[in-house]
């Protein structure tokens, strides 16, 4: 056990967490045809055009300048082109992915500043046209679906019975196959059999780590639960005329009270999912104020300008209040790893190091949300591996709107007009959803809640005229 908790009513349930908790809010108080379309954008001021300026790539923070420039061993210059070049292949991405339908095997980028996108097919005839977007093309045998099929029967075999030695399990879009994390050989082999995947391709890889929840936090901005547990806020959000942050599920269950960092009274659990997710959210009183910050390096903020899902490959930056800022890059989507205390799908594995005493906070990618830590293994001193509860399941499950930097006025609940395929913002949009505004047809390039200032025309970095 690495974690200590305050003593009190929830320290038996929560005894056996890890711990890494984040700061959170500081003071919370049809495709157009694949060889029709432009080439990446050349070096040099994003125009306003670009999935860059759209997701507020071309502005970084110093903060996350200064936490890539350390950790990827980058100069500032590579920081910057990387975040630029990285929003960009997200759009290329997304487009190929439209076009090439149930041929798409998957998508990363590569290299010290991003400047290689790699996108994955099934059908050699593709290859131009994803030379055309600008990217390298990979032919594989299994195309995303199939790989996702295959996780979601290890999925369905771990529910039917916990495997103990086979903590993780993955699709790994690189190398075109699912992989299971096992402590032995015949441990993974064992799981693999019981969920009928044998002979599609599943790789097992033998490892002693074992991921642990991220609980406890030291210092930051923390809340309390119950008067005991601590844990910390990851980002603000409202419903309604509600405000309030979003957290990891672990941290409380729905009607639990929180003080804030000062030990004033600040809220109630709302809704908590744990284990199957790591989410949480609490609905904070009237002394409290949602913010668009995070904090960073020694506690100078940093703010979010929105929920577009990044890349397999793409850098990402985490804030704890034990370890501060640390950056690294996003391994794999969509892995799920099982807890002591339960399994939880959907995560997303990075190579960025965290400690106890980081866990609920945030993951940022420029000045785009991710998540919020969950658990992982390792430490800042040795590197680690950490995973986190992706933060758009969190505002769509929970009905939530992301605060951003954009001021977003009379933002309706996402769920509202759920039944319609009228584009609404406040709604969580995944790639290829389509969508109806001003009498045009759009199709979603990638994962993201829309804003106000996001309508479809405006922004070509998530939406494609059909």
């Amino acid at each position: 056990m690495v974690g200590r908790h305050a003593a009190g009513t929830r320290r038996a349930a929560l005894t056996a967490f890890g711990a890494l908790v984040l700061t959170g809010l500081p003071g919370l108080p049809g495709l157009p045809a694949a060889a029709e379309a432009a080439p990446p954008p050349a070096p040099g001021p994003a125009r306003s055009t670009t999935a860059a300026h759209t997701l507020g790539a071309d502005r970084p923070s110093a903060q996350v300048l200064r936490a890539m420039v350390r950790d990827l061993k980058l100069t500032r210059s590579q920081a910057v082109a990387r975040l630029v070049n990285e929003a960009e292949a997200g759009a290329r991405a997304g487009r190929l992915r439209n076009a090439l339908g149930g041929h798409f095997a998957g998508a990363w980028v590569s290299g010290a500043t991003s400047a290689e996108l790699t996108v994955a097919t099934t059908h050699a005839a593709d290859v131009t046209a994803i030379r055309a977007q600008g990217a390298k093309a990979k032919v594989v045998k299994a195309p995303l679906s199939t790989l996702q099929t295959v996780k979601e029967k290890l999925d369905a075999a771990a529910r039917r019975a916990r495997n103990r030695d086979t903590p993780v399990w993955y699709v790994d879009v690189p190398t075109n196959r699912v992989v299971v994390e096992a402590t032995s050989r015949p441990a993974g082999t064992t799981f693999v059999k019981a969920a009928g995947v044998e002979g599609r391709g599943v790789a097992v890889r033998v490892t002693a780590i074992r991921p642990r929840l991220m609980t406890d936090i030291v210092g930051g901005d923390a809340y309390y639960i119950d008067g005991s547990a601590r844990c910390s806020v990851g980002f603000s959000v409202t419903k309604g005329q509600q405000q309030g942050f979003v957290s990891a599920g672990h941290c409380g269950t729905p009607g639990a009270k929180t003080t804030g960092f000062n030990k004033a009274d600040q809220g109630t659990f709302q809704a908590s999912t744990f284990p199957g997710k790591d989410m949480s959210w609490v609905g904070v009183n009237s002394d409290w104020t949602a913010t668009p910050d995070v904090k960073g390096q020694g506690g100078q903020r940093t703010q979010i300008a929105g929920s577009v899902q990044a890349l397999v490959g793409a850098s990402v930056c985490r804030s704890g209040s034990t370890t501060g800022w640390h950056c690294g890059t996003i391994q794999q989507l969509s892995a799920t790893v099982d807890y002591s205390e339960g399994t939880v799908r959907g995560l997303t594995r990075t190579n960025v190091c965290s400690e106890p005493g980081d866990s609920g906070g945030p993951f940022v990618s420029g000045a785009q949300a991710q998540g919020v830590t969950s658990g992982g293994s390792g430490d800042c001193t040795s590197g680690g591996t950490t995973f986190f509860q992706p933060v758009n399941p969190i505002l769509s499950d929970f009905g939530l709107t992301l605060k951003t930097a954009a001021a977003q006025t009379g933002t309706p609940d996402p769920q509202d007009n759920a039944a319609s395929d009228a584009w609404f913002a406040g709604r969580v949009y995944e790639v290829g959803a389509t969508v109806t505004h001003a009498g045009v047809r759009y199709q979603c390039l990638q994962s993201h809640q829309a804003q106000g200032a996001w309508s479809p025309e405006s922004t070509p970095a998530l939406w494609q005229r059909i």
